[in-house]
């Protein structure tokens, strides 16, 4: 049985956090505005078909931005240090207890082998053939899996199949990219 290590809203934690480390007021003045501008743009985007989408990744990024620059200010912070973060702290104590909780749920199911994914989230993007009209807005998806191949096989098997999304406007996946966490951070 598959339990995630982190899901995507922790994932989007532990990055913001990494990120804020040792950023002053300024600094992270311009990346709460920053966040705030993406969450908008956001909106504005074509609602994606799934509950993991660019919109929640936005907000759930600005809201954790938000947060810390509300805790450097509440307590003086000159600088954003992670360890002075009792929120944080107690985020990362809840995704350990959620995963102990998973694994014995799952070994409690009668599950013989429990697997602890290190999934990555990934945006695909998926266009028209060429010879679709050019109406036809750009189809995007994120998907949990532990490779980009594994993700556009996902996207394909989902939306491929006859009167899926893709089918039904000649679409064809175009790229394939990490968006949580991001290359390198972490694994």
């Amino acid at each position: 049985m598959l339990v995630y290590e982190y899901l995507p809203r922790e994932f989007i934690r532990l990055g913001v956090v990494s990120k804020a480390a040792g950023l002053d007021h300024r600094e992270m003045a311009a990346q709460v505005r920053l966040a705030q501008e993406r969450a908008g743009s956001a909106r504005l985007a074509p609602r994606e078909p799934h509950t993991l989408s660019e919109l929640l990744i936005a907000e759930l990024r600005r809201h954790q931005w938000e947060r810390i620059a509300h805790l450097m200010k509440k307590e003086g912070m000159a600088e954003y240090v992670p360890a002075l973060d009792v929120r944080g702290a107690r985020y990362e104590r809840q995704r350990l207890q959620r995963l102990v909780t998973d694994v014995t749920e799952a070994k409690r199911s009668g599950a013989c082998v429990v697997e602890i994914a290190r999934h990555r989230v990934y945006r695909i993007d998926a266009r028209p053939a060429a010879s679709s009209a050019a109406h036809v807005p750009v189809l995007t998806l994120h998907l949990m899996k532990a490779s980009p191949d594994g993700a556009a096989e996902k996207a394909w098997a989902v939306h491929g199949r006859d009167g899926g999304l893709y089918q039904r406007g000649g679409y064809r996946i175009t790229s394939v990219e990490q968006a949580l966490l991001e290359p390198g951070e972490l694994f």
